[in-house]
């Protein structure tokens, strides 16, 4: 089961009016620390290696998911979507959809973003013929306990 991880939204939460965003202590990174790296769980990787899911990177962060995030999160180096150079047709669905069902390739999916929507999820149930569960994370707060929750009882069910 491949579970595909977007960054900015998921991971690192933002645009929270309602209340200050927690500030996280993780272990030292071997490149330029992130500005907004703090905001992101330490804990959330062993949370996400226990779904025992394949992670990919789905996220614009390409290979400075692997440099930044892997080593705060206590992660190996992980696989990384590679988008297209040139544009899709125009959305809906959003731009990812595509490219993560073609990654897929009919293998069983988790797809965890914020930018998730209806359209996405229509066009994947007919281009896609494997399971697939497109989660939709709350930007403001990240991934939360509740958000893996849904993820452990949908694994669960497969």
């Amino acid at each position: 089961m491949l579970l595909f991880l977007d960054v900015d939204g998921p991971l690192v939460p933002f645009g929270a009016a309602d209340h200050a965003y927690p500030v996280h202590e993780g272990p030292p990174v071997p490149v330029v620390e992130h500005p907004l790296l703090t905001r992101v769980d330490p804990a959330l990787g062993h949370r996400l290696v226990a779904l025992g899911c394949e992670l990919v990177w789905a996220t614009t962060w390409t290979n400075e998911a692997n440099a930044v995030l892997a080593p705060w999160l206590g992660l190996p180096a992980l696989p990384v979507v590679r988008w297209p150079d040139e544009d899709g047709p125009p959305g809906p669905p959003h731009w990812k959809t595509r490219p993560l069902v073609d990654w897929a390739a009919g293998r069983p999916f988790v797809w965890v973003d914020d930018e998730i929507g209806e359209a996405d999820r229509a066009w994947v149930a007919v281009h896609h013929p494997g399971p697939a569960l497109l989660h939709r994370v709350d930007h403001r707060y990240g991934l939360t306990e509740a958000d893996i929750r849904v993820l452990e009882e949908w694994l669960a069910a497969r």
